[in-house]
């Protein structure tokens, strides 16, 4: 997709970060790689960028992220302000998902056969946990972490060569997602809501976590996960919902898909006896139209006043971290990079993540009418 950029704005964005840098090549560099991600090339690894920036080889590119000195946590920091100052709001949805890497060996930090769901399938691949942020102006990706399987973290020779620090031990992806809410709730990210898929909404660490922080979520969980009713005591989320008559479901269009509304019948009903003080628990159910035995299921916690509707649009709002990755990784080479390192992944995930915000706030701009000029090569 060809967007219209604001040189401004990339002048901007790049002096936002230049402070995290303490020599001017990698800083000067970093803007070339931005700008190489955003470029239009086919492929946008070391060689492909370093001939756009008209360098004869790729030893700087991969110099700037496999061991320029300049602070890549702080960038992702920069990075996640410089996406509130635009398109944060109150009523924002926080997301966390995962996505996959496929890769050939076993060399790259994290790689291994595992499930990734970009895939759909068992393949060699890394996977990288993200935190998203979504409101009415935009969307982008803010956070992420190399996710590493046991079979790394208990193998300190292997991690040392692909560059894992001692101190980086196994985290379980809902550990991953914790740290990354943590930092995003620490920064003051102004937020209404937090959503996930069934591989953190099954979680109960992670749900009592964000309820003792008072963070309204609805996550989605198991068919078979039981829960507690006032009135039916335990059940399973599909008995709960096996006998409820029509009238108790909605239908309800919960934003614009690819191929039209994004319509489905929705019902909910209130779950747990230990509600807070203005603060209620419901179990939420998603039926498609057109197959009626297809039916999604979400832990919701949040204000009590919240509506159906409400539910359902968080709910819907997880589609947005999808087209962060697929724009991501169409226009700002998220999964293009070729380096095996720990440190040289975070930093190409962490520029490339730069770059996608850059793009979603231009797009936020021109929406509003604001002047953009088209990027000089």
């Amino acid at each position: 997709m060809v967007v219209d950029l604001a040189v401004s704005e990339l002048e901007r964005v790049h002096a936002l970060i230049a402070g995290r840098f303490t020599r001017s090549e990698p800083r000067a560099r970093s803007r070339e790689y931005l700008l190489g991600l955003t470029a239009g090339l086919e492929r946008k690894n070391g060689w492909t960028l370093a001939e756009r920036a008209g360098e004869v080889s790729p030893d700087g590119m991969q110099r700037l992220l496999r061991r320029a000195d300049w602070d890549v946590d702080g960038v992702r920091d920069d990075l996640r302000d410089y996406v509130v100052e635009h398109l944060g709001d109150r009523d924002g949805v926080l997301i966390v998902d995962e996505s996959g890497f496929l890769k050939k060996g076993r060399r790259s930090a994290g790689v291994q056969r595992q499930y990734s769901g970009t895939a759909g399938r068992v393949e060699n691949c890394q996977i990288g946990v993200f935190l998203a942020y979504a409101s009415d102006r935009g969307h982008a990706l803010i956070d992420r972490e190399l996710y590493l399987p046991e079979s790394w973290t208990s193998d300190r020779d292997r991690c040392r060569a692909a560059g894992v620090p001692d101190d980086v031990g196994f985290a379980t992806k809902p550990r991953q997602a914790m740290a990354m809410l943590g930092r995003a709730f620490d920064a003051r990210v102004p937020f209404a809501w937090v959503t996930a898929d069934e591989a953190y909404g099954q979680v109960g660490y992670l749900r009592d976590w964000l309820e003792d922080r008072d963070a309204a979520y609805v996550l989605v969980t198991r068919r078979n996960d039981t829960v507690v009713t006032a009135e039916a005591g335990q059940a399973t989320a599909e008995e709960l919902f096996a006998g409820l008559s029509a009238q108790a479901w909605r239908r309800l269009s919960v934003g614009a898909g690819a191929h039209g509304p994004r319509e489905y019948d929705w019902a909910r009903l209130p779950i747990r006896t230990d509600w807070k003080p203005g603060r209620g628990h419901w179990l939420l159910a998603r039926r498609s139209i057109s197959r009626p035995d297809d039916v999604a299921f979400y832990l919701c916690y949040g204000p009590r006043r919240s509506t159906l509707l409400d539910l359902a649009w968080i709910a819907g709002a997880r589609w947005r971290v999808e087209e962060c990755f697929q724009q991501a990784k169409n226009e700002a080479g998220l999964d293009h990079y070729q380096v095996r390192s720990f440190r040289a992944w975070y930093a190409h995930i962490t520029l490339s993540m730069l770059a996608h915000a850059w793009l979603a706030v231009s797009r936020c701009l021109a929406a509003k009418g604001e002047p953009v000029t088209a990027m000089r090569a």
